[in-house]
Protein backbone atom coordinates (compact mmCIF):
# COMPACT_ATOMS: atom_id res chain seq x y z
CA UNK A 1 0.00 0.00 0.00
CA UNK A 2 1.47 3.64 -0.82
CA UNK A 3 2.09 5.74 2.37
CA UNK A 4 0.70 9.11 0.76
CA UNK A 5 1.97 11.29 4.23
CA UNK A 6 3.87 14.34 3.45
CA UNK A 7 7.15 13.30 4.83
CA UNK A 8 7.12 10.03 2.55
CA UNK A 9 5.69 11.42 -0.42
CA UNK A 10 8.63 12.71 -3.44
CA UNK A 11 9.60 15.56 -3.79
CA UNK A 12 9.04 17.34 -7.14
CA UNK A 13 11.59 18.80 -8.70
CA UNK A 14 11.93 21.66 -11.73
CA UNK A 15 14.50 21.54 -14.04
CA UNK A 16 16.18 24.84 -15.48
CA UNK A 17 15.16 24.01 -18.92
CA UNK A 18 11.42 23.30 -17.82
CA UNK A 19 11.18 26.46 -15.11
CA UNK A 20 12.69 28.44 -18.42
CA UNK A 21 9.93 27.23 -20.72
CA UNK A 22 7.07 28.29 -17.99
CA UNK A 23 9.02 31.32 -17.61
CA UNK A 24 8.68 32.32 -20.99
CA UNK A 25 4.61 30.98 -21.77
CA UNK A 26 4.01 33.15 -18.67
CA UNK A 27 5.73 36.43 -20.03
CA UNK A 28 3.81 35.68 -23.25
CA UNK A 29 0.55 35.39 -21.25
CA UNK A 30 1.23 38.41 -19.52
CA UNK A 31 1.97 40.54 -22.88
CA UNK A 32 -1.18 39.52 -24.13
CA UNK A 33 -3.55 40.13 -21.09
CA UNK A 34 -1.60 43.77 -20.98
CA UNK A 35 -2.74 44.55 -24.49
CA UNK A 36 -5.87 42.75 -24.75
CA UNK A 37 -6.53 45.17 -21.31
CA UNK A 38 -5.23 48.04 -23.19
CA UNK A 39 -6.45 50.29 -26.27
CA UNK A 40 -4.00 49.26 -28.05
CA UNK A 41 -5.74 46.06 -29.90
CA UNK A 42 -9.13 46.49 -31.56
CA UNK A 43 -11.64 43.78 -33.50
CA UNK A 44 -10.51 44.27 -37.27
CA UNK A 45 -13.44 45.73 -39.06
CA UNK A 46 -15.68 43.54 -41.36
CA UNK A 47 -14.23 45.13 -44.11
CA UNK A 48 -10.46 44.54 -42.64
CA UNK A 49 -11.29 40.75 -42.52
CA UNK A 50 -12.50 40.50 -46.29
CA UNK A 51 -9.63 42.80 -47.44
CA UNK A 52 -6.65 43.45 -45.32
CA UNK A 53 -5.09 44.64 -47.92
CA UNK A 54 -6.88 47.35 -49.93
CA UNK A 55 -5.32 48.08 -53.72
CA UNK A 56 -3.15 45.07 -53.79
CA UNK A 57 -3.02 43.04 -56.41
CA UNK A 58 -2.93 39.38 -57.08
CA UNK A 59 -0.06 37.88 -60.03
CA UNK A 60 -0.20 34.44 -60.86
CA UNK A 61 3.62 32.97 -61.26
CA UNK A 62 5.91 30.20 -60.69
CA UNK A 63 7.62 28.29 -57.58
CA UNK A 64 11.31 29.10 -57.83
CA UNK A 65 11.94 26.37 -55.17
CA UNK A 66 12.28 23.72 -57.79
CA UNK A 67 12.57 22.89 -61.52
CA UNK A 68 9.04 21.75 -61.10
CA UNK A 69 7.03 24.95 -61.88
CA UNK A 70 4.42 25.07 -59.47
CA UNK A 71 1.73 27.50 -59.62
CA UNK A 72 0.89 30.43 -57.06
CA UNK A 73 -0.90 33.30 -56.61
CA UNK A 74 1.37 35.91 -54.89
CA UNK A 75 -0.47 39.41 -53.65
CA UNK A 76 1.33 42.43 -54.02
CA UNK A 77 0.67 45.32 -51.96
CA UNK A 78 2.50 48.57 -52.57
CA UNK A 79 5.35 46.26 -54.26
CA UNK A 80 5.56 44.46 -51.19
CA UNK A 81 4.85 40.48 -51.82
CA UNK A 82 2.50 40.24 -48.82
CA UNK A 83 0.55 36.76 -49.13
CA UNK A 84 0.18 33.86 -51.17
CA UNK A 85 -1.76 31.16 -52.10
CA UNK A 86 -1.90 28.35 -54.44
CA UNK A 87 -2.92 28.76 -58.31
CA UNK A 88 -5.98 26.36 -58.11
CA UNK A 89 -6.27 26.17 -61.54
CA UNK A 90 -2.37 25.20 -63.02
CA UNK A 91 -1.86 22.24 -64.93
CA UNK A 92 1.18 21.12 -62.73
CA UNK A 93 0.50 21.99 -58.97
CA UNK A 94 -3.33 21.07 -59.59
CA UNK A 95 -4.06 23.54 -56.63
CA UNK A 96 -1.47 22.46 -54.14
CA UNK A 97 2.19 23.17 -52.97
CA UNK A 98 5.09 21.04 -51.42
CA UNK A 99 6.06 22.00 -47.79
CA UNK A 100 8.99 24.32 -49.33
CA UNK A 101 6.24 25.99 -51.91
CA UNK A 102 4.41 27.41 -49.26
CA UNK A 103 7.01 28.87 -47.37
CA UNK A 104 8.07 30.40 -50.60
CA UNK A 105 7.46 34.02 -49.45
CA UNK A 106 9.25 33.15 -46.30
CA UNK A 107 12.63 32.89 -47.67
CA UNK A 108 11.97 35.81 -49.91
CA UNK A 109 11.53 37.72 -46.99
CA UNK A 110 13.75 36.20 -44.47
CA UNK A 111 16.28 38.63 -42.94
CA UNK A 112 18.95 36.58 -43.07
CA UNK A 113 18.91 36.42 -47.61
CA UNK A 114 21.96 37.97 -48.85
CA UNK A 115 21.42 40.24 -51.18
CA UNK A 116 24.77 41.50 -51.91
CA UNK A 117 28.59 39.68 -52.22
CA UNK A 118 30.27 39.68 -49.21
CA UNK A 119 34.27 38.76 -48.45
CA UNK A 120 35.62 37.74 -44.88
CA UNK A 121 39.15 40.04 -44.18
CA UNK A 122 40.49 40.56 -40.90
CA UNK A 123 38.05 38.42 -39.23
CA UNK A 124 34.93 40.82 -40.05
CA UNK A 125 32.54 40.19 -42.98
CA UNK A 126 32.86 43.57 -45.74
CA UNK A 127 30.68 44.01 -48.43
CA UNK A 128 32.53 43.83 -51.94
CA UNK A 129 30.92 44.65 -55.64
CA UNK A 130 29.62 42.03 -57.67
CA UNK A 131 32.60 42.81 -60.21
CA UNK A 132 35.09 42.13 -57.56
CA UNK A 133 33.65 39.15 -56.33
CA UNK A 134 33.44 37.60 -59.69
CA UNK A 135 37.01 38.95 -60.74
CA UNK A 136 38.35 37.15 -57.46
CA UNK A 137 36.81 34.00 -57.71
CA UNK A 138 37.52 33.19 -61.61
CA UNK A 139 41.27 34.35 -60.88
CA UNK A 140 41.01 31.70 -58.00
CA UNK A 141 39.42 29.18 -60.16
CA UNK A 142 42.03 29.43 -62.94
CA UNK A 143 44.95 29.33 -60.60
CA UNK A 144 43.55 25.88 -59.31
CA UNK A 145 43.14 24.66 -62.58
CA UNK A 146 46.29 25.72 -63.80
CA UNK A 147 47.99 24.16 -60.58
CA UNK A 148 45.79 20.97 -60.91
CA UNK A 149 44.02 19.99 -63.97
CA UNK A 150 40.60 20.75 -64.99
CA UNK A 151 39.44 17.40 -63.31
CA UNK A 152 40.02 19.53 -59.78
CA UNK A 153 36.42 20.65 -59.88
CA UNK A 154 33.17 19.15 -59.47
CA UNK A 155 30.28 21.10 -61.02
CA UNK A 156 26.80 19.81 -59.02
CA UNK A 157 23.86 20.66 -60.62
CA UNK A 158 20.40 22.04 -58.91
CA UNK A 159 17.07 20.99 -58.75
CA UNK A 160 15.85 24.51 -59.49
CA UNK A 161 17.38 24.10 -62.95
CA UNK A 162 15.61 24.25 -65.47
CA UNK A 163 16.17 22.16 -69.19
CA UNK A 164 17.86 25.25 -70.65
CA UNK A 165 20.00 26.19 -67.35
CA UNK A 166 21.02 22.65 -67.14
CA UNK A 167 22.45 22.01 -70.73
CA UNK A 168 24.25 25.47 -70.20
CA UNK A 169 25.61 24.48 -67.41
CA UNK A 170 26.92 21.13 -68.83
CA UNK A 171 28.51 22.85 -71.24
CA UNK A 172 30.23 25.61 -68.91
CA UNK A 173 32.13 22.06 -67.38
CA UNK A 174 32.87 20.66 -70.65
CA UNK A 175 34.58 24.07 -71.76
CA UNK A 176 36.23 23.84 -68.16
CA UNK A 177 37.52 20.53 -69.21
CA UNK A 178 35.97 17.95 -67.13
CA UNK A 179 32.99 15.49 -67.07
CA UNK A 180 32.81 15.97 -63.30
CA UNK A 181 29.20 16.99 -63.19
CA UNK A 182 26.28 15.78 -60.90
CA UNK A 183 22.99 16.66 -59.20
CA UNK A 184 22.77 18.02 -56.00
CA UNK A 185 20.20 15.42 -55.24
CA UNK A 186 22.16 13.01 -55.14
CA UNK A 187 24.43 14.06 -52.27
Amino acid sequence: MYDATPEKMPKARLGRRAFLKLAAVGAGVGATASLVASNKVRAATSEEVKDPYPGSKKVKTICSICSAGCGMVAEVHNGVWVRQDVAQDHPISEGSHCCKGADQIDLVKSKMRLKYPLKKENGEWKRISWQQAIDEISQKMLKLREESGPDMAMFLGSAKFNLQQSFYFRKFAAMWGTNNIDHVARI
